[in-house]
């Protein structure tokens, strides 16, 4: 959904009867003004991009409101940062007074604006934390001042900004509906692709107009496959040149929307729409392509015939599809006082708990900020052996291994880590009895379930792979994730269903896709490019890799990111450890000396002091490449 590129002049979609039309209302309320807002949002919609308003016909009736709210917000700021009767600057601060009038909006609960209003009411209503958003309208106000791309890289990343942000807005809109568009871990890339297709389907069709306004949203590493195109469409000239970019660039687009995996194991609803979506964007890609020089001059738009092959078999199947799964309805809030802190303006930060201090009194060390670590990954060995010299089954030692981890959150949050990252379960795991993962899973649901960090400043991350896990394992994994990804205090990873060599073998084979595709050169290949291509590309290096259990080997571990870490082995079985423990780890680490490769003469500036004495088995392995 958001598909921003044009649709056909009049939608090819059947009227909804009364009963439609009474559900519709009676989800927005009695209040004549909310319900104004709400038709205004429509109707913008509906005149403004009828494929949209195509697609939002696809939901539930119940829904539609709060999708057409998202819709007109999102071309609210669009059309005041395109507004080019006034000059940047103007338009600049235009956006930023839309965007600082919205964060009052949620924290009074309603607006003047009948736009905000709508986009208020369904935040309410909906229980959406659409504090999210604000990253994709800072990236529009600063589209006021015009945009340039060098390559692939920096197109997406202001692609994905602008869009991802409202994407996951309709994605936790179909959560809180019971349809939840369950994304697995291994389709993130997928999902993504498929956001660059639509982003470059909409600046296909609106070549035109943006050209009209000097600006051309196209990275300079296409443009340039095309010696004088760039300078052709400066001029609004449809050369040899141009063609061949346009046919080059609807190719790439329509291989990218073209995405069956997506919607593998999806609820049929939200099936049908990415579906109809991607049927769509592949119809107007065609205009694109049929449009010839009039591409510079007007934006083209398919058939009405050609779309409604599409939407009228579409609305059949979604209807069948809705009629299996009941849509939750919510109930209407009651007061406007902000409910819940994610919602408030970013001025106003969610106040969270303090961790609850050990038993024994004890305080972390203080340590200055230029030697503390930033990311301490732990390998949390010796749960069976644990169990084992305690005469209790394996699966006892992961159970008491629970009160461990939770030890090293708050640790980790009291002496001020940012970066913590846990390896719960390897890919060669799987390989262990039935009854011990099976055992695992039950603990994982069960931390999952309870959560006991809820009140923390602690932001959830999941990384490794979906295959095996059970599905709704995953689906608590990704709510946890997206319910604290604002977070900004300790990043908690979990490592679970994950293999070092994997992750590497994954991101290079998204790179051959580039180069296949031509948009990158084998040649040109550089680490950061591998990097940017892993599952969790912003996950910084390890700092310290700290293992217990008395084994000495990193066990397929982030291999990417501990190519310099320091290594850290106690003989302590996981259960017995607690926040004191990482405590500990962290001051050797303070007192290591990191080379980075440099000579033991000339330390890398910045990192902690003298090296500890070598040969002890807390230390083995920790010298760095000889320089």
């Amino acid at each position: 959904m958001f598909s921003t590129s044009p649709g056909p002049r009049r939608s090819a979609v059947p009227r909804a009867g009364r009963r439609t039309t009474r559900s519709l209302w009676e989800a927005v309320g009695d209040d004549p003004a909310l319900r104004a807002a709400y038709r205004l949002c429509r109707a913008r919609t509906k005149r403004q991009d009828p494929a949209e308003y195509a697609l939002i016909q696809l939901v539930p009736a119940v829904m539609r409101p709060a999708c057409w709210a998202l819709w007109a917000a999102a071309n609210a700021i669009d059309d005041l940062a395109d507004d080019h009767s006034v000059d940047a600057e103007r338009r600049a601060e235009r956006v930023g007074v839309w965007i600082a009038a919205l964060d009052h909006d949620v924290a009074t609960g309603s607006s003047t604006d009948p736009v905000r209003r709508a986009l208020v009411d369904t935040a309410w209503r909906w229980r959406l934390d659409i504090s999210g958003l604000h990253g994709a309208m800072a990236v529009v106000r600063r589209d006021s001042h015009g945009q340039r791309f060098a390559d692939w890289n920096s197109w997406r990343a202001w692609g994905r900004g602008t869009l991802l942000p409202w994407f996951d807005q309709v994605r936790d809109l179909f959560d809180k509906a019971g349809a939840g568009v369950a994304l697995r871990l291994d389709r993130q890339e997928v999902y993504t692709t498929f956001l660059d297709g639509v982003r470059l389907t909409d600046i296909l069709t609106d070549l035109s107009a943006d050209l009209a306004q000097g600006d051309l949203l196209l990275p300079g590493q296409a443009l340039d496959r095309f010696p004088g195109c760039e300078d052709d469409l400066s001029h609004l000239r449809w050369s040899p040149a141009t063609a061949a970019l346009v046919t080059d660039l609807t190719r790439l687009a329509r291989a990218w929307v073209t995405q069956p995996a997506l919607a593998h194991g999806m609820h049929p609803g939200p099936a049908v729409v990415l579906d109809t979506m991607a049927g769509l964007l592949r119809a107007q890609l065609d205009a694109v392509d049929a449009a010839g020089p009039a591409l510079l001059r007007t934006p083209p738009r398919p058939s009405v015939a050609a779309t409604a092959r599409l939407v009228v078999p579409a609305r059949a199947r979604s209807a069948l599809a809705w009629s299996l799964t009941p849509v939750t309805v919510p109930r209407p809030c009651e007061a406007r006082a902000p409910a819940v802190p994610a919602q408030s303006p970013p001025a106003r930060r969610p106040v969270f708990d303090r961790p609850p201090p050990h038993p024994s009194g004890e305080q972390p060390p203080r340590i200055p900020a230029d030697r503390m670590p930033t990311h301490v990954a732990v390998i949390m060995d010796g749960n069976g052996r644990w169990a084992r010299h305690r005469g209790l089954p394996r699966h006892e030692g992961h159970r008491a291994g629970r009160a461990a981890a939770r030890e090293m959150v708050y640790g980790a949050l009291e002496i001020g880590l940012r970066h913590l990252t846990l390896y719960t379960l390897s890919t060669e795991n799987w390989k262990r009895d039935g009854e011990e993962i099976g055992a695992i899973l039950d603990i994982l649901r069960e931390e999952l379930e309870d959560y006991p960090f809820q009140d923390l400043d602690v932001r959830v991350r999941w990384h490794g792979r979906p295959e095996r896990l059970p599905q709704d394992v995953v689906d608590s994994m990704r709510l946890r994730e997206r319910t604290t990804r604002d977070r900004t205090g300790l990043t908690l990873t979990t490592c679970i269903n994950y293999g070092g060599r994997d992750e590497i073998t994954r991101a290079a084979a998204a790179l051959a896709r580039r180069v296949r595709d031509g948009e990158l050169d084998p040649d040109a290949i550089r680490e950061e490019d591998l990097a940017r291509h892993l599952p969790q590309p912003d996950m910084p290096d390890v700092d310290l890799l700290w293992r217990t259990g008395a084994e000495q080997r990193v066990s397929n571990f982030l291999p990417w990111h501990t190519s310099y870490a320091e290594l850290y082995f106690t003989s302590d079985h996981w259960p017995e450890t607690d926040r004191r423990h990482l405590w500990q780890a962290i001051g050797e680490y303070t007192r290591r000396q990191r080379r980075h490769g440099a000579s033991a003469d000339s330390p890398v500036p910045g990192t902690p002091g003298t090296a500890p004495p070598s040969g002890t088995a807390e230390n083995m392995g920790t010298s760095d490449v000889p320089g």
